[in-house]
């Protein structure tokens, strides 16, 4: 060690030496030399060279930073309480993007951190991590390094292999994931060069770029159909089969419901039943009774299948169901949430069979007002199974077997949706992206298919009973707390969100009303009235659910703003949703005299659920973004009419009208002019020119390109907006 003169610290003073940890708070990762310290530092004169050259021997034998080559310190991770002033770390989830660079978000912070390429370590997207906050200045985004992950977000990863003579790399799929995953020889197993594969990471040493891996499961050649969607599936980590001792409970399960459990409950086998489902439908969760009363009023049971009686707490059963969260949709199949034995035959309310149900029954009178209600186990058996189609059908005016029923309903459902609107609900309604598929699953068509009053109907009814299941638990009585409870929550947007988007729409000739909550949701539904079919009718509507909140699962009851409900829950749906198998357990034990769960259990609980809706969302946007690819794969060269759906600095995003097929027109591809972005008023502008081209325009495209592997179309813009 040099010849340093005695307690230099001493006499530099605290400020100075703050300064000096604060240069290697700026990099915590990085050696520093005495040099490097001064130059960062600004500092130029010897003297005080040297004085920083005291100052860092010292705080070495602090042992505050360490000596990691000679001459060379870095800050020391096991004494961070040392140097916690000069430096802030916050916990977050990583958002990786293609370039290398990521985002950061941090609850604790409450905005986003901004990490370059070069510091974001061995992270990938969707770590848990812990970011070093770098220190803010003025005018710039929060950037931060991330010095350790904490939690991976996944486990494995999918992609396509490249094997050479002496190793192999596996391709990620996803672009999210910028690097390759190193697979040495003996780990390549029996795949072959070229082929879609399952990798999981082994190690990161610390001086590589690459992680190195193994090949766990060979899925087979790209662009098959099985395999592309089952490359999805493990994108998003789901499983691709159920586990063989899940099986083999679910095939232990009789289908017989034994005569003393019918005994034990409300029986429903004579009373008129129906299931109103899609054509293509095999997992039946809800079917709805109707009776008239002597009183003259009706009685609609809404009947929901009884899964909590099959799948008991803690089974193989249960744990698998809780850990996928949901069942999941893709574009040419179901992956449920439980195995088929279960979801498609003894819990699915199929016509004709008797069936284990957990019900919500009410009395109401002619005008929809709910007189009374009964929550309780029953027995059900399906007189008949509908298609939405056949029902629409009859609404339309139509024939059709006990169309009176079904008009009752309707009649019954329409006024509880009058209700809905009147009380502060806002109306968004869905469209899903449809195909037609051959027989291997090439898409031969693309379609839209809308929600009409046959969806309605079921859909008031089952909102009604998560409604009333959750008033049941959730409204206080007498001097007791209520018990904790599974709810559906949606907040209210946040009012920045809420003034922009009014600003924007008042641009494009519409108005908003921002006093109150019932003025906001009736200025949303007649903004999205007024838009119904003019060319920004697709625009604002994705912008004004932009606009809007999340809704998720949690035991912290907050309403839910979208449906104007103060108490909501799904108890609706248990076959293919777990948050509905735990409203059924938690109504039951509490209609029995059960004591309140554990909150802080149950909410981790619901945070899960939440995370698992929203990667299945994903998983399910990623097989129609497959398919509108490949649909549109030999059709290069075609031109169609489109619709302006984005803008970005990259580019003007492009869906064609009809299929909602979504593809790119880059920025650097308009030759008329140099475009630059628009942000708050959604539009690129030609920057000689001043041409503008914004959100809503209807334009005519060619289809130049278009990347299967990573679900991306290029198109190309041959006529200006009209």
């Amino acid at each position: 060690m040099p010849k340093k003169k005695k307690d230099t610290i001493k006499r530099s003073g605290s400020n100075f030496v703050n300064n000096v940890l604060a240069v290697f708070g700026n990099s915590p990762l990085k050696a520093l030399n005495y040099k490097q310290v001064a130059s960062s530092m600004g500092v130029k004169d010897k003297a005080t060279r040297d004085m920083i050259y005291s100052v860092l021997y010292e705080l070495r034998e602090q042992g505050t930073i360490q000596e990691v080559k000679p001459g060379k310190f870095l800050l020391n991770p096991k004494h961070i309480s040392k140097v916690s002033s000069y430096k802030k770390f916050v916990i977050g989830i990583v958002d990786m993007k293609q370039t290398g660079k990521a985002y950061v978000s941090s609850t604790e912070l409450g905005e986003d951190v901004y990490v370059s390429p070069n510091n974001t370590g061995h992270s990938l997207d969707g770590d848990k991590v812990k970011v070093y906050l770098f220190p803010k200045r003025s005018g710039r985004k929060t950037e931060g390094q991330i010095v350790e992950v904490l939690e991976r977000n996944r486990s494995r990863f999918v992609g396509t292999i490249q094997i050479t003579r002496n190793y192999a790399f596996l391709i990620p799929d996803n672009t999210a994931i910028p690097v390759d995953i190193f697979i040495p020889p003996d780990k390549i197993g029996t795949a072959k060069n070229g082929e879609k594969v399952v990798a999981k990471i082994t190690e990161w040493p610390e001086h590589s770029r690459n992680p190195f891996g193994e090949i766990i499961a060979v899925l087979g050649a790209p662009g098959n159909n099985n395999v592309e969607m089952q490359s999805i599936l493990v994108e998003f980590d789901f499983p691709l089969a159920f586990r063989p001792e899940v099986e083999a409970e679910a095939q232990a399960i009789p289908e017989r419901i034994p005569d003393d459990e019918i005994a034990r409950r409300r029986d429903f086998r004579d009373i008129y039943t129906i299931t109103i489902d899609p054509a293509d439908a095999k997992d039946f969760d809800d079917a709805l009774s109707i009776q008239k009363l002597p009183s003259g009023n009706w009685e609609v049971g809404v009947h929901i299948a009884d899964v909590a009686h099959y799948v008991k707490p803690g089974s193989p059963l249960d744990q698998e169901a809780f850990d996928r969260g949901t069942s999941i949709y893709l574009v040419d199949r179901v992956i449920p949430m439980l195995p088929e034995k279960l979801s498609n035959h003894v819990c699915s309310l199929r016509q004709d069979e008797e069936k284990l149900c957990f019900s919500a029954v009410f009395e109401m009178d002619d005008n929809a007002k709910v007189i009374d209600q009964w929550f309780g186990k029953t027995v059900i058996k399906s007189n008949r199974r509908y298609a939405y189609e056949e029902v629409q059908a009859m609404i339309e005016g139509a024939n059709g077997d006990n169309k009176e029923s079904i008009m009752t309903l309707y009649k019954l459902s329409s006024i509880l949706r009058k209700e809905r609107y009147r009380k502060g609900a806002i109306n968004f309604e869905s469209q899903e992206v449809k195909f037609h598929l051959d027989s291997i699953g090439k898409p031969i068509g693309v379609y839209i298919k809308e929600q009409k009053e046959a969806n309605w109907l079921i859909e008031d009814f089952m909102l009604l009973a998560n409604r009333k299941v959750a008033e049941s638990i959730g409204i206080k009585r007498g001097k007791s707390d209520p018990k904790t409870f599974v709810y559906r929550i949606h907040d209210a947007p946040s009012p920045e969100k809420l003034n922009t988007f009014a600003q924007f729409v008042c641009k494009l000739g519409y108005s908003m009303k921002l006093g109150s909550s019932k003025n906001i949701a009736s200025s949303f539904n007649k903004l999205l009235k007024d838009v119904a079919g003019k060319g920004e009718e697709t625009m604002i509507s994705s912008i004004a659910i932009r606009t809007m909140a999340k809704a998720v699962y949690s035991t912290h009851n907050i309403g839910h703003y979208g449906l104007a409900f103060p108490y909501y829950t799904h108890f609706t749906s248990p076959i293919r949703r777990y948050p509905d198998l735990m409203v059924h357990r938690l109504l039951f034990d509490y209609m029995h005299g059960s004591p309140s769960v554990n909150l802080e259990e149950y909410e981790k609980m619901c945070d899960h659920a939440s995370e698992m809706e929203r990667k299945a969302m994903e998983a399910e946007r990623a097989s129609v973004k497959y398919k509108q690819a490949e649909y549109l794969m030999d059709k290069l060269g075609e031109v169609f009419d489109a619709r302006i759906s984005g803008v970005s600095k990259w580019g003007i995003y492009a869906e064609i009208i009809g299929n909602k097929c979504e593809g790119m027109i880059r920025l650097r591809d308009l030759n008329d002019d140099f475009y630059y972005l628009d942000e708050d008023n959604y539009q690129v502008v030609g920057q000689r020119y001043g041409e503008t081209i914004k959100l809503g325009d209807e334009v005519k495209i060619k289809v130049k390109n278009v990347d299967l592997q990573r679900k991306q179309i290029d198109f190309e813009l041959i006529q200006e907006p009209r």
